[in-house]
């Protein structure tokens, strides 16, 4: 019996990092609304938009950040996103935001908790693996031009 191939549902997310006062890499997580998991902003692609730009716009609202986002996604991960009644499988679309801000309000805030964590940290503390690889790879990546 062949199985059928399961195609993926479509999702961009945004790794947000930043430099610390001594000129640490720091990686943005926060909590995810219903099971308070640590994730990265992620969201459904936005009609009319590129990919990276509605990456960039989830960071924006989830986290309340706003910096350069890539547009080449520095990678992409599956994994299975719990709906209200099932599960959908999902690839997830990885860019890059190199955060020069954070606002002091946003649609989200009250929703989320976010902070800042050093590479390896935030590698852990994410569910994904498939994150938690790129998350690693963020060294390597930095040292080369997007």
């Amino acid at each position: 019996m062949v199985k059928p191939k399961l195609k993926p549902r479509k999702q961009v997310a945004a790794l947000a990092v930043r430099n610390d006062a001594e000129g640490q890499v720091r990686v943005l997580l926060m909590t995810s609304r219903d099971t308070k998991r640590l994730v990265v902003p992620k969201g459904w692609p936005m009609k009319d938009r590129a990919d990276y730009s509605a990456a960039e716009t989830e960071a924006k609202q989830e986290a309340g950040v706003v910096g350069r986002v890539h547009k080449k996604p520095i990678g992409s991960y599956d994994y299975w996103k719990r709906l209200t009644d099932h599960f959908v499988f999902c690839r997830v679309k990885v860019f890059l935001l190199e955060v020069e801000r954070q606002l002091a309000t946003w649609k989200e805030r009250d929703q989320r908790v976010i902070d800042w964590y050093e590479i390896e940290d935030a590698a852990e503390l994410v569910d994904e693996p498939g994150m938690s690889a790129i998350i690693r790879e963020l060294p390597n990546r930095l040292k080369s031009p997007s």
